[in-house]
């Protein structure tokens, strides 16, 4: 970061001050597995998850009825579903809910003390 703060930080005032305000934000995919990058890479899972159903009601006109559209649309995400994604590494998950530190996608041990006082 600070090298492209001295390079390009006279060319691009704006985007160097907002990487350097948010860079914790931007380093934060860094804190989970490196088994789950790959699918916090996904720039927006849900609009990818209706896609199915965007193009379905854009072929028909319109499903008709409101009972109809929410119909067609349960179907055809149910039918989606099939074809997720499973996630890599699924036994991490665990572990990032309990709050495990993971530094460059890799865990961290706790030290005996720290998950005393974690625990209590």
């Amino acid at each position: 970061m600070k090298a492209f703060e001295a390079a390009d930080g006279a060319k691009f005032p704006k985007a160097t001050v907002k990487i350097t305000e948010d860079l914790e934000e931007l380093l934060a995919f860094y804190d989970y597995p490196a088994e789950h990058w790959v699918h916090l890479w996904t720039i927006n899972p849900i609009e990818s998850t209706f896609a199915t159903v965007r193009h379905r009601t854009k072929v028909t006109k319109s499903p008709g009825s409101r009972a109809a559209g929410l119909a067609m649309a349960f179907k055809l995400i149910e039918s989606a579903q099939d074809h997720w994604r499973a996630v890599n590494a699924p036994h991490l998950v665990a572990l990032v809910r309990t709050g495990a530190t993971f530094i460059h996608g890799k865990l961290v041990e706790r030290s005996s003390e720290e998950a005393q006082l974690q625990a209590a």
